[in-house]
Formats: C-alpha cells, structure tokens, sequence
C-alpha cells in the first residue's frame, strides 16, 4: 500500500512542515532529509556535489549542521567560497527541497561540543593521517586515526528554502530569511 502524503494548503503550514522533515533526517536513518545533496564550487571555479549526513537543524535560528574532515575538499571550496546549496529528493512525497545557505566553518573548541556527539567507532572518519581524495595503491591502503584537531562543523546559516511538489498538481513555493520566513508561492 502506497503512502498518502498531503500537501500543506498555506505557505505557514508548509514551513512547518519542510522544518519537520528536516528535523527527522537528523533523527530517522531512513528519512530523505537524512542524506542532502551538497553543492559548493571548488576553488578551481568547478561546480561539486556529494551526499552528506544532516546532523542537527535549528528552526529558530534557520540553521542546519554537518561534519566533515578539515582536509576534505568542501572546507578549501567554502573557505574560498562561504556559500552551499542542499538538495533533498523525497521520491515518495515527490518532494524536492533546495535550500541556499551562508556557511561557517567551526573546529577547536567552537566543535567540540559536536565532536562530543560523535560515536566512538565513527570518529575515524575525521583523522590526522593522509587528507581524503588523497591518491592510494590499493582500495584500503590507508589507515584513519581520530582526531579532533580533523573535525569540522559546516554551519549552514539558511538564506532559502525552494519547495517544489511534483504531484497531479505541480506547487512550488519559496520561503527566505529576507522575509522573515513568511513565503511566497511560485509557478512550478
């Protein structure tokens, strides 16, 4: 049996409601907002996308968090560059969000709060060894030692969110810091 997922009547609802799946990726392994779809632009100028894992939203604040490694490509793209977008494609609601986001970059003691929260079994993925992307001589011819000195917090600071429904009703909807979240309904 195939879910039936509703579409919010007015932009208020449909705020909260984008909130609320956004929040349930951080919480729900298998929720679409769980995986986002990140896109910067390398320092060479290139356009780069890659899946991340959402790991704290803030509706009052408009912020979302991700960790990475503070050798991985996307900190030398956003300190060259501060800005990301996000994609998340929910193929069972037919939903796609975008969201535009200003991003900080926190390491040190701004992350350490963060890096509490870090499994100890996942705190290899941020290592003083070989920087990720690095050239190897085989598919497991590294070895990764946690460090927190490696660990880094993407702040994204949300500028917009773009709503598109794809449904027997196309709707699209855009919702910005700029306005104060009150939103705004679009031709899809």
């Amino acid at each position: 049996m195939q879910r039936q997922h509703t579409w919010a009547e007015t932009l208020p609802q449909l705020y909260d409601h984008l909130w609320a799946r956004l929040i349930r990726g951080v919480h729900d392994r298998h929720a679409p907002a769980r995986h986002p779809t990140l896109a910067t632009v390398s320092t060479n100028g290139m356009p780069q996308a890659r899946t991340v894992v959402l790991r704290s939203v803030d509706k009052q604040a408009a912020t979302l968090a991700l960790y990475t490694d503070i050798h991985s490509d996307k900190v030398s793209a956003l300190r060259a560059n501060p800005v990301a977008a996000l994609h998340v494609w929910d193929a069972s609601a037919h939903l796609q969000t975008r969201i535009e986001a200003g991003v900080t970059i926190l390491t040190g003691d701004a992350a350490y709060e963060h890096w509490q929260r870090v499994p100890e079994h996942s705190r290899s993925a941020y290592s003083s060894g070989s920087a990720p992307g690095e050239p190897i001589a085989d598919s497991l011819a590294y070895t990764k030692t946690p460090d927190q000195q490696a660990f880094a917090v993407l702040l994204f600071h949300i500028n917009t969110i773009d709503a598109l429904h794809l449904g027997p009703q196309h709707r699209r909807a855009l919702f910005s810091r700029e306005d104060h979240w009150a939103g705004q309904w679009l031709i899809p």
